[in-house]
This record gives C-alpha cells, structure tokens and sequence, in this order.
C-alpha cells in the first residue's frame, strides 16, 4: 500500500507541521521505500523463531549497595555557586 501526497498531507496535518509540496513528495518516496522493507520482512518465514527484545543476550549486572560516607555539608556548600544559612541558593523558576 503506497502513501499518496493526500496521505502525506493528512499526517503532516496531524503532527502540526506545515510542509511545502516538494517535501511532502519527498517524504512520501522515503515512507513508501520504508513500507516496501516492511512488507520483504513480513514475507519472511518465522515459524518456530522465538520472540526475542534483543538480538544477542542481554544480562543485567548488579552491584551490592553499599553505604559510603557522603560529602560534608560545609564542603558542599563552600562549592556551590550560591549558599546562605546553611542551603543551596538556586535561581527562581516560577514565576509571581
């Protein structure tokens, strides 16, 4: 099934993006040649193929947590950029 420039137009309309005509021409070769992939690749013969996520194993390797001592609160704050009373100063982002 090929994507037509009414298609292309339709999606393009969809994502809120205003392409001139050569684009959408464009996009719809790449699109279409995409497709054309998906459909060799769905011909494909894949019975008795287990699903897999990955294609080679994939293992997950943990570490122990362990405590460690944490940076002294006068060390912290003698590199920050701003400090008073004992806090962090940051810049305001919320607005009044």
């Amino acid at each position: 099934m090929a994507l037509t420039i009414e298609d292309m137009k339709h999606v393009a309309k969809l994502a809120r993006l205003d392409l001139p005509e050569v684009e959408l021409e464009e996009m719809a070769r790449h699109l279409n040649a995409l497709m054309t992939h998906f459909e060799h690749l769905q011909a494909l013969p894949t019975e008795g193929v287990e699903p897999t996520a990955h294609s080679i194993p994939v293992f997950n390797v943990f570490r122990e947590d362990e405590t460690q001592p944490c940076l002294p609160r006068e060390r912290a704050l003698s590199i920050a950029p701003e400090a008073r009373d004992g806090l962090f100063i940051v810049p305001r982002i919320i607005e009044d």
